[in-house]
């Protein structure tokens, strides 16, 4: 697993052998980071179930000011601390060590794109929206990777289904929020 593109282009990432944790693939990575690449430059980024951390290592190689990566496994805290080192991202990261749903319950506003890859098969996606809604500046991205089997709703509180994407067994849907002058 490597960034694909950006200031740390081609740098290694770390990843864990378990089965909580599935790595996206490039093929995914590259097709999340096309749709989103014009919103990234100095974006507030959040990565939660982050696993390795790769999906907002990718954001911060690709101009995000500030990413918070949030994973309550152990194991993945340390990995993604040592990715972030590796790529020179100490200072644009904050790594927390708990529940993903128990951060967007705490979280403050003020964030442009979520990156949401929670295990599948477990409702957390379902789950995590809803709180999500609150935590986001007008015109933000969600970008959901899932089983392809999920669909999920058109809409969760301001976030609006922009698009549905498929890639072999996985899925991406996109939300966005409409800035103030759009609606």
């Amino acid at each position: 697993m490597r960034v694909i593109t950006g200031s740390a282009r081609g740098k290694k990432l770390k990843t864990l052998e378990s089965l909580e944790i599935r790595p996206t693939s490039d093929m995914v990575k590259e097709a999340i980071f096309s749709i989103i690449q014009f919103d990234l430059p100095e974006a507030s980024v959040l990565d939660l179930f982050s696993g390795s951390g790769q999906l907002g290592i990718e954001a911060l190689s690709r101009g995000a000011k500030h990413c918070v990566f949030v994973d309550k496994n152990r194991a993945a805290y340390n990995v993604i601390n040592e990715n972030i080192e590796n790529c020179g991202f100490k200072k644009n990261s904050r790594v927390l060590l708990m529940d993903s749903l128990d951060y967007l319950k705490a979280a403050k506003k003020g964030l442009d794109i979520a990156l949401l890859d929670p295990p599948y098969r477990m409702g957390l996606i379902e789950k995590a929206l809803p709180l999500l809604d609150d935590k986001l500046n007008p015109g933000a991205i969600i970008v959901c990777e899932h089983e392809k089997e999920l669909t999920l709703q058109e809409s969760y509180g301001r976030m609006q289904l922009h698009k549905r994407y498929k890639y072999g067994k996985i899925a991406v849907t996109v939300y966005k929020i409409l800035e103030d002058n759009e609606e």
